[in-house]
């Protein structure tokens, strides 16, 4: 944000007073028109100095990478001074707005257009409102550090769930500055609201579904677990702000599947109702953004700090504040007992396929992974890309290794992950000030205190250099043997033509992804939307008929293959390869003998460790 650091700094040193007494910004958010998915929106910026005001939308918001150009769903601006008088409006850039010729009072009114409810949108309708605040609010340029008060002029029977502080008085909702109005996402409507205290301070979960009482409280319950074994990782929870957290929840079924972490709070939002397979899918995502409210939240990379809502952020720690939140997402459902641990493995294997079978993983380092964000964070483009085979996810790189960290200090070292993760938050998480990190970290600073969790400061670097800033990849069958754990083919002998996105329409089969490097059909020279006519001389028209084709030989054989490439016909010979899929399981399960100290270990690993 522009000067937005400075600006910070100069707050920081003004006396108390000369704070509470700045006339916040006044917002009221109305919803005249919510069947057609709009809301009335109406800023008021006070006790301005003479000349233009800036006001702006976010084009990026906490907790996403890439460019989302919120003004697009903004129109019908209006701006008006103390006295009703219309104020002039210009247009600088596709993002803003400036007002001109104003008495000191800006009163800035637009409509709001939403139908996407997620973390990072806006979705508005009949039933409830589910609100980004950087897709909701506009803001203006030398106002940042200001309060702001939020008015929601409810329809009949909606009630308010966010991390903002309430003012019963007022019937408004507090922020003490821009930075931490824009991380509070909010919902409106038939809330169900679930409290407990944890630690001292305030648990709530507040509901928008169409399930009964019944299941929420037995989600409830779930969700309790998760946030007792979160804390156990730390050894206490976070100092939250206002004495609360909130888990804001949409389980509707017009709803996307996301969950978005906050300072406070959470945004989880989900088509899955809270039963059956919905329950695990939506605790996996609660687990996840819960623990985020250490890492990422509190233990907060320096290059995201402060937030810019004006351009895409870039970090090269997204392998750690996402990646590690990942491995620790999935890992805590366990250890809440809501998982067996043979489901828990079905989650290690997703992990260990991912970074074995992805090229990218093997020639590009988390660090590199973590800068792509801005590209590939639910960013939009419509040009091609090869990112099958220069790209993995932050977030599996980053679990990957955590997997891998984890198991060498439990082997080697004598301590854990959760040791690790529990000195890194109270040497850059614990200490807060202004509602942001005292100590935001750089990766030096990771590797300094994996030496000295470890006692090992060659250990420490040779893991950053070969494994987050390379890509040397690890050796999971050596790694997770302690653990009474295999890592073999899944399908061991059978002849493959390697990982392939295949779809079958039309008596051919057209690639449907850019071939993988080294995959029998990326070698045989073909590529997406090639379609194959003929293999080894039949033409397979389902899944099935391929499977059954494929049972007849062998991984080596070579097989002709006949495709069509951009109107052409052309020939190939394809050399069949064995299926590259491995699996996860125990030694119990593959019929080898599991000790006494493997049994130990794994449950030291995946058991609870609440108290």
């Amino acid at each position: 944000m522009r000067n937005l650091a400075a600006t910070l700094l100069l707050a920081l040193a003004l006396p108390g007073a000369a704070l509470a007494q700045t006339t916040p910004v006044q917002y009221t958010v109305a919803f005249p028109n919510a069947v057609h998915h709009e809301a009335q929106v109406t800023v008021v910026f006070s006790d301005l100095k003479p000349g233009t005001l800036q006001v702006r939308m976010a084009r990026s918001s906490p907790g996403r990478y890439a460019l989302h150009e919120f003004a697009k769903n903004v129109y019908a601006v209006q701006a008006t001074d103390s006295k009703g008088k219309a104020l002039s409006i210009s247009r600088p850039d596709p993002y803003g707005w400036d007002v001109s010729g104003h008495d000191g009072t800006v009163r800035f009114t637009y409509t709001l257009f939403g139908d996407r409810t997620d973390g990072t949108y806006v979705g508005i309708d009949q039933i409830h409102a589910h609100l980004n605040m950087p897709a909701t609010l506009a803001f203006a340029h030398g106002q940042e550090q200001r309060p702001a008060e939020v008015k929601f002029d409810l329809p009949a029977g909606w009630q308010v769930a966010t991390q903002l502080k309430p003012d019963p008085a007022k019937g408004t909702y507090y922020a003490p500055h821009l930075q931490y109005l824009m991380d509070s996402p909010t919902s409106l409507g038939p809330q169900k609201m679930r409290t407990w205290q944890e630690q001292g301070k305030t648990i709530e979960l507040s509901v928008v579904h169409t399930g009964t009482d019944a299941e929420l409280d037995a989600y409830t319950d779930l969700t309790k677990k998760v946030v007792h074994e979160a804390a156990a990782v730390f050894g206490e929870l976070p100092s939250y702000d206002f004495g609360r957290y909130t888990f804001v929840a949409n389980y509707l079924p017009q709803t996307s599947g996301d969950g978005m972490e906050h300072r406070n709070s959470t945004s989880v939002t989900s088509s899955s109702p809270l039963r059956g397979l919905g329950v695990l899918r939506n605790l996996g995502t609660v687990s996840h953004e819960f623990f985020h409210s250490w890492n990422v939240e509190r233990i907060r990379p320096k290059s995201l700090e402060p937030f810019d809502f004006e351009r895409a952020n870039m970090s090269e720690a997204l392998w750690f504040a996402e990646g590690f939140t990942q491995y620790y997402g999935d890992l805590i459902v366990r250890r809440s007992g809501a998982i067996t641990d043979e489901q828990y493995f079905e989650d290690v294997t997703g992990i260990v396929n991912a970074m074995l079978n992805s090229p990218g993983a093997s020639r590009y380092s988390p660090v590199e992974m973590s800068r792509q964000a801005p590209f590939v964070d639910a960013a939009v483009s419509i040009d091609l890309n090869n990112r099958g085979n220069t790209y993995l996810s932050y977030y599996i790189i980053g679990a990957g290794n955590a997997l891998a960290l984890d198991m060498l200090l439990r082997q080697n070292y004598k301590t854990d992950l959760d040791a690790y993760m529990r000195a890194v938050w109270q040497q850059y998480g614990k200490p807060q000030r202004d509602y942001a990190p005292e100590r935001p970290y750089t990766l030096p600073d990771l590797q300094r205190v994996l030496g000295q969790v470890s006692r090992d400061t060659a250990f420490a670097g040779r893991f950053f250099r070969e494994h987050l800033t390379g890509h040397q990849l690890h050796n999971y069958e050596q790694l997770l043997a302690p653990a009474g754990l295999v890592v073999r083919r899944a399908k061991p002998g059978q002849a493959s033509l390697g990982l392939a996105r295949l779809t079958f329409a039309d008596s051919t089969i057209a690639l449907a992804a850019n071939t993988l490097i080294g995959s029998p059909l990326y070698q045989a020279g073909l590529d997406r939307e090639d379609q194959i006519l003929k293999l080894d001389g039949k033409t397979p028209k389902s899944q099935e008929e391929l499977t059954q084709l494929l049972a007849q030989h062998k991984p080596g054989d070579v097989v002709p293959v006949v495709f069509r490439s951009r109107g052409q016909e052309r020939t190939a010979q394809v050399t069949l390869v064995e299926s590259p899929l491995v699996e996860v399981v125990t030694y119990e399960k593959a019929g080898r003998p599991v000790t006494k100290q493997m049994q130990k270990f794994r449950a030291a690993w995946l058991g609870s460790k609440a108290k």
